[in-house]
């Protein structure tokens, strides 16, 4: 019987994927979860439902890797879609790269997931897992159209035990966290306060405001409050301080890769004080130039990732481009958070291009009286138009 590997979380998806796997598709069915900083019960489910479901799995602890290779490259990019940082796209292509690893190991002729045709993990999954290898790739769900009604009432068939205790549709890893599905599905219903867990509301924050540096080393955060942290503290701490505080909650309607409007929350806390510290840093090392040009990066960053495009040649072009614009983006950002707020307080850097001197209205050493050559022919075309306008 040939061996299939599939992506397993241990939710509904997957685990009729399992039995659909078996039976439909007469494959051997091996799952693996790859650790990209879920919780820890989100690690132990999965193991033990394939134990029960009587499947060789495996876990692979991919965290480090996870914040070093996928969230840093990120950081430097300020990886932003539709306003909101990206996590669950950006550990997608990562955890597709061990399932090919593991399905060349095991001498699996197929690689599965549990996604469905209406998402966008179906093209973050498989452009990656093609990409990497010359497996079949098999999506049960998507290929017998099963609706989720249809999914349960298969596993309540097969005797398929179910996580109950959920009510939405959530996805965490190290870098955010996104929640959707059930009530959320109607923009109009406010979020309920249950959703969340890694952030307060802002009733709740700290009554006190607390001011906090973090410091960047060519554009990778390394210490917060004069202690240096590896990248995955790093994060996890960032996290939980700016979720303490209110931080880091989005609502959004977002646009799908297929098309498809879908409201999403998010709690991605950490990223937004990394990548808002990281952004006040570069106002103060980078040229305009360079940074009006880092917007365009920033974008077309993102939507590489977004669009399930990691291994596309521009983003490795782009990484280069960043790696040397970064080399200059090393110093210290102070900020100050309190009840969801996020202020900027100060920055230094050894590579500041601010001339406090230079700007200062006390400077004497610029003559002023050099401008007036430079001002009187400023915006000489649409002084030129706005003349033709008047002789129409």
């Amino acid at each position: 019987m040939e061996k299939v590997v599939l992506a397993f979380s241990g939710g509904l998806d997957t685990s009729v994927c399992v039995k659909l796997l078996e039976d439909k598709y007469q494959k051997e069915v091996i799952t693996a979860c790859v650790d990209v900083g879920q919780p820890e019960e989100e690690i132990s489910r999965p193991e033990k439902l394939a134990r029960d479901m009587g499947v060789k799995h495996y876990t692979i602890d991919a965290k480090e890797e996870f914040a070093r290779e996928f969230i840093f490259p990120a950081v430097k990019a300020n990886a932003l879609y539709e306003g909101y940082p990206l996590s669950t796209a950006l550990a997608r292509p990562l955890i597709a790269m061990k399932i090919v690893q593991l399905a060349k190991k095991e001498g699996a002729s197929a690689i599965s997931h549990g996604c469905t045709g209406k998402g966008n993990d179906q093209f973050r999954f498989e452009s990656t897992i093609r990409s990497g290898s010359s497996c079949e790739v098999i999506a049960p769900i998507r290929d017998l159209n099963l609706t989720r009604t249809e999914e349960m009432e298969y596993a309540k068939e097969h005797g398929i035990p179910l996580p109950s205790d959920k009510l939405y549709s959530i996805d965490e890893n190290l870098w955010g966290r996104s929640i959707e599905g059930d009530i959320l599905e109607d923009p109009m219903i406010e979020t309920p306060e249950e959703a969340f867990n890694w952030t307060r509301s802002t009733e709740d924050a700290p009554e006190d405001a607390q001011i906090m540096e973090i410091a960047f080393e060519k554009g990778v955060p390394m210490a917060l409050d004069g202690q240096n942290l590896g990248p995955v503290e790093i994060i996890e701490a960032c996290n939980r301080v700016a979720g303490l505080h209110g931080i880091g909650r989005v609502d959004i309607m977002e646009d799908r890769i297929i098309g498809l409007k879908s409201r999403e929350n998010y709690e991605t806390p950490g990223a937004l004080f990394i990548i808002t510290a990281h952004k006040a840093l570069e106002q103060l090392t980078l040229t305009r130039a360079e940074l009006k040009f880092s917007e365009i990066v920033s974008q077309t960053y993102s939507e590489l990732i977004y669009n399930g495009l990691w291994h596309e040649p521009l983003r490795e072009d782009l990484d280069k481009l960043l790696d040397h614009m970064q080399r200059r983006v090393s110093g210290v950002v102070k900020l100050k958070l309190h009840k969801g707020s996020l202020r900027i307080l100060g920055r230094k850097s050894p590579y500041s291009l601010y001339n406090e001197k230079a700007v200062s209205f006390e400077d004497k050493d610029m003559d002023q009286r050099e401008m007036a050559g430079m001002v009187k022919n400023y915006a000489l075309q649409a002084a030129c138009y706005q003349e033709i306008c008047k002789k129409r």
